[in-house]
């Protein structure tokens, strides 16, 4: 395997490293404090191994990251490339002996073109501030993950991240167009373009969204946008079961509506937000759903989704009259992962994707799942795309509820997977899922995989120990 193949530099290369970056990089770039160094060793996942990395680099330019992948690669020193931390699988985190690269002093907006739509941004860009950015412009990037206001674009394309609004407008992968990546020996590649259409060649700029960078380090990003849409309205209805509440999304999805979002929340969330917001819904609610729409007149769609989830056993629904009411409502959505996490002090938050006709199957079975194991597990879901986040809450302090948690993590995954779905939607693999990819794509889809690594990092110095 070619992750074997890199272990801790020696200590004659360790004493090396340092003086080597140092050459090519501001003495600022490079972190060496073991007490600074450590706090960069993981992301936000539970359950993930880490090491100890040898030296932090903040680069700010290409021609930096070139270095440090040329020094790397010479000396044969693993690289782990870094966002903002906030992933959860592990992906981010470091190799013993390694180079962190945090990217997060590459932040700059470089173009914004409204005839075009495009933006042209660095990697560590944070998500909300190219939002808030090219809103100015009257356009919509629109991949939003529940972390936008920290996380990086570099971040949400090394594990291809979602949204609340990917049941209309797609994940991250669909508003790449090109990329410029250095390569593990300091190579720096363009892949993709600026123009709305092109097909010459593979497509490599898909290969390396969601590669988490094991193929390179991504430096510019090319990325589409689109036209701003109007304030979107929203409608909460309440359910005594979650297979009611799924029922109503199949309804919603089967008559051919487009909601910007599709959101659901099971009963444990629910009793979890009453408990940490008094949001005052009712102790018989045990499914929450969430519609909205961003098109001119949202009101038409609104009624008849309202309809939709009466017939499918709705208790009340609720629709917002403007954009402040429906803020209101989703503020128990937003709510959801900070009143799970209030319950027992630590969760593992899980990623399964199922086809939308098997949402009511995950809920279920998840609900099994949390019985058999004694633990509380709240389910929120982009119902609109089946993607659900079953969030297992536990003591960690307590070994055996840990152990516990654990088990009924793989326990969910293997359900999704028996339901015809995905082990990630949004969240990538990193360390947290590897063993249960092999299982997804099978013996053959895991040697092409490895077959690709080792032509873009033959040395396997590109985050090792992740993905496979």
């Amino acid at each position: 395997m070619i992750m074997s193949r890199i272990e801790a530099a020696p200590d004659a290369v360790q004493g090396n490293l340092t003086d080597r970056l140092l050459a090519g990089l501001p003495a600022e770039a490079v972190l060496t404090d073991p007490d600074i160094t450590a706090s960069y060793a993981n992301d936000m996942a539970s359950f993930c191994p880490a090491g100890t990395p040898a030296v932090v680099v903040l680069p700010r330019t290409v021609e930096q990251v070139q270095h440090v992948l040329r020094t790397a690669s010479e000396l044969r020193v693993p690289v782990v490339p870094q966002g903002a931390r906030t992933g959860l699988s592990g992906g981010a985190n470091a190799t013993e002996g390694c180079i962190v690269l945090s990217l997060i002093k590459m932040d700059r907006i470089l173009e914004i073109n409204p005839v075009d739509r495009i933006a042209v941004v660095e990697p560590g860009v944070v998500n909300a501030t190219l939002s808030r950015a090219v809103g100015e412009h009257g356009l919509y990037y629109p991949p939003d993950p529940s972390s936008w206001e920290t996380c990086t674009i570099g971040g949400n394309i090394g594990t291809a991240s979602g949204g609340l609004c990917c049941v209309k407008y797609g994940v991250t992968a669909e508003y790449v167009l090109g990329l410029d990546v250095v390569l593990a020996d300091g190579r720096l590649m363009s892949t993709g373009r600026r123009t709305a259409k092109g097909v010459a060649g593979y497509d490599l700029t898909r290969l390396f969204v969601g590669s988490e960078g094991s193929l390179g380090v991504v430096v510019r990003a090319v990325l589409g946008l689109r036209p701003k849409p109007p304030e979107q309205l929203v409608l909460a209805a309440e359910f005594s079961s979650a297979a009611a509440a799924c029922d109503a999304v199949c309804r919603i999805m089967e008559r051919g509506h487009v909601p910007s979002l599709l959101e659901l929340m099971d009963g444990t969330t629910v009793r979890a937000v009453n408990e940490l917001a008094r949001m005052g819904l009712p102790e018989t609610t045990e499914a929450l759903l969430l519609c909205a729409f961003d098109t001119p007149d949202p009101g038409p769609d609104l009624a008849a989704v309202g309809a939709l989830c009466e017939a499918a056993g709705a208790t009340e629904v609720v629709p917002a009259d403007d954009a402040a009411e429906s803020e209101l409502l989703l503020q128990a959505r937003r709510l959801s992962l900070t009143a799970l996490e209030a319950v027992k002090g630590t969760t593992m938050i899980d990623d399964v994707c199922v086809p939308r006709s098997r949402l009511g199957d995950m809920l279920e079975g998840v609900e099994r799942i949390a019985d058999k194991y004694g633990l509380t597990i709240g389910v929120c879901a982009h119902a609109g795309d089946g993607n659900t986040h079953p969030t297992v809450c536990f003591d960690a302090q307590d070994p055996d509820e840990s152990r516990r948690a654990r088990e009924s993590f793989d326990e969910i995954m293997a359900l999704g997977l028996e339901l015809g779905g995905t082990i990630t939607g949004e969240h990538g693999v990193g360390v947290l899922k590897k063993e249960w990819l092999a299982r997804e794509i099978g013996p053959v889809g895991l040697e092409m995989q490895r077959a690709v690594k080792q032509v873009f990092d033959p040395q396997g110095i590109l985050n090792p120990g992740k993905l496979f």
